[in-house]
């Protein structure tokens, strides 16, 4: 079996209408089909006298159909419906291709 060098936005655009599970900043997460992305990067200045202390963000906006929202409320796990999302890639965290939240 061959591993070779896969980019993260190589791996993202593969995933194109596939599943995806995508845990957000917060209590929320998101189990869909994946129907396309866009990205940008943000350039933070941590310290404007040494740019070596910069960091470079890869922020990824995503549509999703077909999806369930899962949210972890006071009153336990609430589950939702919906028929198409538009994700703010500001808030996510964590993508899991083909994933599936655990019934825990």
């Amino acid at each position: 079996m061959s591993h070779g060098r896969i980019l993260p936005l190589e791996l993202i655009d593969k995933c194109i209408g596939s599943k995806l599970w995508i845990v957000m900043k917060g209590d929320k997460e998101f189990f869909g089909t994946l129907r396309g992305f866009d990205d940008y990067v943000i350039l933070l200045h941590v310290n404007q006298e040494d740019p070596l202390t910069d960091c470079w963000f890869l922020i990824l906006d995503m549509v999703l159909d077909d999806v369930t929202e899962y949210e972890i409320t006071p009153e336990g796990k609430r589950e939702v419906k919906l028929d198409q999302v538009l994700l703010n890639g500001n808030n996510v965290c964590l993508l899991v291709p083909g994933g599936f939240p655990t019934a825990d």
